[in-house]
């Protein structure tokens, strides 16, 4: 009897040998990126208390509400799998006495979960380049993350399809006023409103904001602004964020509803969208976020940071055709092995790879023909073929065969192909 196949986790995908370039190259990028800038990394767990995201979160987000994977363990404590990154940093910079007094520039990359509809661009299980900065209070950290974004688009060469958008939340009071402001107005049109800005209004009212109703979205036309709200500190450390960005022709868009779906957010709040996806146009997103250092137990300290999705970037890389053929998983130099030459082409390859470290060597195992070996050779994209018959281990040789190019094959001793291929692969 055969056993039933168990089926993945709905919105839970596996990255798959002949997609990982493109993840890994993206990874490099910004990798390679964030070390220019110095930013650390570090790792954080992927579970912790569920205590702390509904402090950091919002009790009533839709995050916290809705989307949490949240169990309790053995020992009775409330877990959840981390939906996003920027609390368990700063859990883990506090528990770990990293802000006393100290400046951090921080960096992870991981998979985050969150009980959504699967769709494109959004899944259950999502992956993202977090990036903080603490300790910093003025509008020039700000306007570093969104240069260094920025630098990554062109790097990337995604550039031409992305847009920045920019606001300010200004202080907590600030919203405080605002929300009152904004309930009495959506209160009036409540019957305009559709259920989930109905529901919105009694525990979250600035996400209406937000809301993709074109009906919700005629209402808010006449709604007070939050711009109207906030104070001359913040409105000058907006300002002063928007005059480096002109300078350092950055362009951006001020959107007004960009509030954010978390509450922690205070003044600089941004994303980057893009139109090449779809609905699940948000690639990056982040602000500032001054008060949550002490909200989860720390003596205040000021933090701004940032998450990439990668799974839309991939996709958009994808769309754009813009990774580049290089960074394909090809292998380099296959071994093929014909006759009784197991051992001494296990020694061939084991000692080939401690000489050329920087090339991609396959050696051939499960024996074969040398017909359908050659085939394997080719199909794996590789350069070169080194064959490994009983003449040539009796003479310390190996036989050439170029499959990328018209030159003949040769035979050379067994001493000398290091050097041949580390040549080879950097002419």
């Amino acid at each position: 009897m055969t056993a039933s196949m168990i089926q993945p986790v709905k919105g839970m995908n596996d990255v798959l040998p002949a997609e990982i370039a493109r993840w890994q190259f993206l990874e490099a990028t910004a990798r390679d990126l964030l070390h220019a800038y110095a930013f650390e990394e570090m790792r954080v767990p992927v579970v912790e208390q569920t205590d702390l995201f509904k402090r950091a979160i919002g009790e009533y987000t839709d995050v916290v509400e809705k989307e949490m994977y949240s169990f309790e363990d053995k020992g009775r404590e409330r877990l959840t799998l981390r939906p996003e990154a920027t609390a368990g940093i700063v859990r883990a910079a506090i528990s770990n006495g990293m802000l006393r007094g100290a400046r951090h520039k921080l960096w992870c990359v991981g998979p985050m979960f969150r009980h959504e509809r699967p769709q494109k661009g959004r899944q259950r299980q999502f992956h993202q380049i977090g990036v903080e900065a603490f300790g910093l209070t003025g509008p020039d950290i700000d306007a570093e993350l969104l240069l260094l974004t920025a630098r990554l688009w062109k790097t990337l060469k995604i550039d031409h399809v992305v847009t920045l958008q920019i606001n300010s939340l200004g202080t907590s009071e600030d919203r405080k006023i605002y929300r009152a402001a904004l309930v009495e107005y959506l209160t009036k049109h409540h019957d305009e409103l559709d259920e989930d800005s109905q529901r919105r209004l009694q525990t979250n009212p600035m996400r209406i904001l937000d809301s993709k109703n074109s009906d919700v979205q005629k209402v808010l036309q006449h709604a007070p602004t939050l711009s109207d709200f906030i104070d001359d500190e913040s409105r000058q450390h907006f300002d002063a964020l928007c005059e480096v960005l002109t300078t350092l022709n950055i362009s951006y868009e001020i959107n007004p509803k960009l509030v954010r779906g978390l509450d922690y957010y205070s003044k600089t709040v941004f994303e980057w969208v893009t139109s090449s996806l779809g609905a699940q146009g948000t690639i990056c997103a982040g602000g500032r976020y001054d008060g949550l250092v002490e909200q989860l137990g720390g003596k205040p300290c000021p933090g701004v940071g940032f998450a990439m999705g990668m799974e839309r970037l991939v996709l958009l890389l994808d769309e754009l055709n813009a990774v580049p053929d290089s960074v394909a998983q090809t292998v380099d130099v296959f071994i093929v092995a014909v006759g009784d030459t197991m051992k001494e082409s296990v020694v061939l390859s084991d000692t080939l790879r401690s000489e050329c470290p920087n090339i991609r060597i396959e050696s051939h195992c499960g024996g074969g023909s040398f017909k359908s070996q050659i085939k394997k050779a080719d199909k794996s994209g590789a350069a070169i073929a080194l064959i490994l018959g009983e003449e040539e281990v009796a003479s310390a040789t190996a036989g050439v065969k170029y499959l990328r190019r018209e030159q003949p094959q040769e035979t050379v001793v067994q001493g000398n192909l290091g050097n041949l291929l580390n040549k080879f692969f950097t002419d």
